[in-house]
Formats: C-alpha cells, sequence, structure tokens
C-alpha cells in the first residue's frame, strides 16, 4: 500500500499491524469505530533515531512540516487537582498551554508533562505519544487546522513508526475538543 503522503518503504494498515504499534495503541485500533474505517489509519515504518519532528523531517522530507502533527501531554493544575490532557497541534506550530488550554482545562497553571509522568500515564515512548490510546476521561485538544486536512502523520505510540490519520478522525476520538487557536 502507497502512504497517502510522504515516500515511506513500509506502509500498511494499522488493523494489519497491530504487533507494531504500544499496547493501547493497538487496542483503540481494535475498538476504532467512527465515521472513519480504521482501515484508514496507515502505519509507516520510520527510523526511532529520528522520531523527533526535526529529524524527522530532516530525513523524511521538509515537504511534510505541512502534513505533520505533534501530539503532547499537559498537566493543568488548580489546587491540588491535576488535570492531564492531550494536545494535538501542527508541527509547524506550538501549544499555546499559558492561554488556550489553560482556560479550557479551568487551571490556575498549566505545564507540559514531565517525560516520566506522560510515558507513564499513556504506556507510549517520549518521541512517539499520539492521540489515539489514551487513558479514558483525558480530554484530547485539538487544533481546528488539523482536522481541516486530509491526512496528518502523528506518532504510533513507538519512536519506530507514525501513524497516517484523516484529520476529520481526530475530531472523533473519544473526549476530543476541536479548538481554533490551539496552536500558535
Amino acid at each position: 500500500m502507497r502512504a497517502p503522503i510522504g515516500d515511506f518503504d513500509h506502509a500498511v494498515p494499522a488493523p494489519d499491524c497491530l504487533e507494531e504499534l504500544t499496547g493501547p495503541v493497538a487496542d483503540a485500533v481494535r475498538q476504532w469505530s467512527g465515521s472513519v474505517p480504521a482501515e484508514q489509519i496507515v502505519y509507516v515504518d520510520t527510523e526511532p533515531d529520528w522520531a523527533d519532528t526535526a529529524t524527522f523531517l530532516e530525513h523524511y522530507g521538509k515537504e511534510l512540516l505541512d502534513q505533520s502533527a505533534n501530539c503532547v501531554v499537559v498537566a493543568g493544575k488548580r489546587g491540588s487537582d491535576t488535570t492531564l490532557a492531550a494536545c494535538v497541534v501542527l508541527s509547524a506550530t506550538r501549544v499555546d498551554v499559558n492561554g488556550v488550554v489553560r482556560r479550557r482545562l479551568g487551571a490556575r497553571k498549566a505545564s507540559f508533562a514531565p517525560m516520566d509522568l506522560a510515558t507513564g500515564e499513556t504506556g507510549m515512548e517520549y518521541g512517539g505519544i499520539t492521540p489515539i490510546g489514551l487513558p479514558d476521561g483525558w480530554p484530547v485538544l485539538v487544533d481546528s487546522r488539523v482536522v481541516d486536512l486530509p491526512y496528518v502523520l502523528v506518532g504510533s505510540g513507538r519512536r519506530r513508526g507514525k501513524l497516517l490519520v484523516p484529520g476529520k478522525a481526530f475530531a472523533e476520538l473519544p473526549d476530543a475538543v476541536v479548538l481554533e487557536g490551539l496552536g500558535v
């Protein structure tokens, strides 16, 4: 199968290669429901050493910048309560943590979650966190520009590999909220 974007050697519908995914991501693909069929989520094999956005684009092509998204875990705090959430923004932007995220979570303070907390809570590898397969009840904040793209390249749950996901599928994730201006 040819990937909808990019020039990757190995592109396979995600349901056909669940062993390449972390447990939570594989479970989410198995249980996938919505208007976008799970077979339209494509796994592409990539080098784990090139997982970080800048290095990835250097090796796979800078033209993928406009079709790539990052998923980051944030922690919103109000008093002794902490809310963890995932934010999905285009790779060319950064998450408006102190504005849009803080207000949406009703937090006094919001910041990126520490790596060990993010990986421990998601069951995913740092540098490969994806919004597919996050813990139940987590808010998934998605920049509206991500949803507008035909396909978006995002982490697979591991540093090795990426997922190509139809943009509109992000709006259908459990607890997803599409927001204008999340990525600045």
